[in-house]
């Protein structure tokens, strides 16, 4: 049987570790008591949702991820493992298979003549379109900017945008989308 506790204790052990900081540091950080976490690490602790997100926030993880089964140290995801979506003539896939608080990371492919019509983001949000390969337009609010291999494009994720390619070879970019209140 799957026991929350034990995974609280055994995820924030393994978490803590790999960011190299001691106890009395992350539990200073996450404004909590040591004894509070110590307590936390040992898995008999019946923490409240407050404490709870507080350790998430320091740690920079969910709480989902808290109290779910420990991960091994690494996991490979397969080619096409990860969600793909197709708006427009693009390919679009995520880049990332665990949810990241407040970050979003894709990997698109638009055809020759490719184009899509981005979903504006909540307010706040910035956008940033790294292009690989090939050429990409990216219209943001009436704006057209072009980016070839190398190039980055950052605006503001809550503005209407599209990209489009305008080259005679497939086209890719990757996009990072930082949602407000992610760090940005």
């Amino acid at each position: 049987m799957d026991d929350p506790a034990a995974n609280l204790g055994r995820n924030l052990r393994q978490l803590r570790a790999a960011r190299g900081v001691s106890q009395g540091q992350i539990a200073r950080a996450a404004g909590i008591p040591r004894a509070t976490w110590s307590n936390l690490e040992s898995g008999g602790a019946n923490p409240t949702l407050a404490v709870l997100s507080a350790a998430a926030a320091a740690l920079g993880v969910s709480v989902e991820e808290l109290l779910g089964r420990p991960r091994s140290e690494a996991r490979l995801h397969p080619r096409g493992s990860l969600p793909v979506r197709h708006p427009g003539s693009a390919v679009v896939q995520k880049c990332l298979p665990d949810p990241v608080p407040g970050a979003e990371i894709e990997r698109m492919e638009l055809p020759p003549g490719g184009r899509f019509t981005g979903i504006p983001h909540t307010p706040g949000t910035r956008e940033y379109l790294t292009c690989e390969r090939g050429i990409i337009e990216v219209s943001v609010a009436g704006e057209l900017h072009r980016a070839g291999p190398g190039d980055v494009v950052s605006f503001r994720g809550d503005a209407r945008h599209g990209y489009h390619n305008p080259g005679d070879e497939p086209a890719v970019a990757y996009s990072v989308v930082v949602l407000a209140g992610g760090g940005a």
